[in-house]
């Protein structure tokens, strides 16, 4: 049997993006940081997959909702990816920068790498999570040169002059 401790600790080194995904209740923006978002297809209809934690408060809103948006995160959006990674903080967490709706009404931040509007396609329940596959309806790409925030070794990291940008 594997020790949940030693795979946790094992994923920890997986380098990753971070992103904040965001959803709305009753006109009320949620969210949360994620690592684990993964593109599954692009043709004929372009699906992202995101893994939430049941224990999550946006599960549940994520799940009534019908829909989701993915904003990768760039290097300046430490802070914000700290306040979502925060309960303390939830009630910061969106009067610190500028959000869009796109054509769910998800929040999409001003200033994302890239924010992927999703309806929910399916959802599986996997344990404690579950994968919830999103249909990309609307696609907010900025012409800004931004450098990605990522996740590796329990904490947040930035890739810099290191990432270069070929075909972008």
């Amino acid at each position: 049997m594997i020790d949940p401790t030693d795979f946790k600790h094992g994923m920890r080194r997986l380098a990753a993006g971070v992103s904040v995904i965001t959803t709305l209740e009753n006109g009320q923006p949620h969210g949360f940081v994620a690592t684990s978002v993964t593109s599954v297809a692009a043709d004929p209809m372009p699906t992202l997959l995101v893994c939430v934690n049941r224990n999550v408060s946006c599960h549940d809103v994520i799940d009534a909702s019908g829909s989701f948006c993915v904003n990768l995160l760039a290097e300046p959006e430490l802070e914000l990816a700290k306040a979502f990674s925060s309960s303390a903080l939830r009630h910061t967490r969106f009067s610190t920068r500028e959000w869009r709706p796109l054509k769910t009404g998800a929040p999409a931040l001003v200033g994302a790498l890239a924010s992927f509007d999703c309806e929910l396609a399916e959802k599986v329940s996997v344990h404690s999570h579950s994968i919830f596959l999103g249909r990309v309806v609307a696609i907010h790409l900025p012409e800004m040169p931004l450098h990605p925030l990522i996740y590796a070794g329990g904490q947040f990291d930035t890739l810099g002059s290191r990432f270069t940008r070929p075909g972008l």
